[in-house]
C-alpha cells in the first residue's frame, strides 16, 4: 500500500505488517503466486505497490516452504532492505499491467 511503501522508502527497510510480525517472517510470492495471493489477501484493494525482489541476493535468510495448496513460498527470516528492491510497481483494482510487469521482472 502507498502508505507502508513511503514509510519503507524513509526508513530504509519493510517493517513486517501484523501477520509478518506474528509469523516472525516476511511472506513473499512469486511471480506465478501473485495472483492467488491478491485475490486471497488484497480483493478490492485499488491502490497496492507490488515488489520485485531478486531471490538470489537474500541469501540464507530466505527458505522456501510449504503453505497453500503445496506449493512452496519464499519467506524471509530477515529485515527486508530497500537495496533488495529490484523493480516496483503501482496496482490498481484492475490489475492494468500486471501481466507485462511480471513478464519483465521474471525474464
Amino acid at each position: 500500500m502507498p502508505e507502508a511503501d513511503a514509510q519503507m522508502r524513509a526508513d530504509g527497510q519493510l517493517a513486517p505488517s501484523g501477520v509478518d510480525a506474528a509469523d516472525g517472517f516476511i511472506h513473499f510470492s512469486t511471480a506465478a503466486q501473485l495472483s492467488q495471493t491478491l485475490d486471497k489477501h488484497y480483493a478490492g484493494h485499488d491502490a497496492l505497490i507490488i515488489l520485485a525482489v531478486r531471490a538470489d541476493i537474500l541469501g540464507d535468510d530466505l527458505l522456501w516452504e510449504v503453505s497453500r495448496g503445496g506449493d512452496l513460498f519464499p519467506h524471509l527470516y530477515a529485515p527486508f532492505e530497500t537495496a533488495h528492491i529490484a523493480a516496483r510497481f503501482a496496482l490498481n483494482a484492475a490489475r492494468d499491467g500486471l501481466d507485462g510487469f511480471l513478464s519483465g521482472v521474471a525474464a
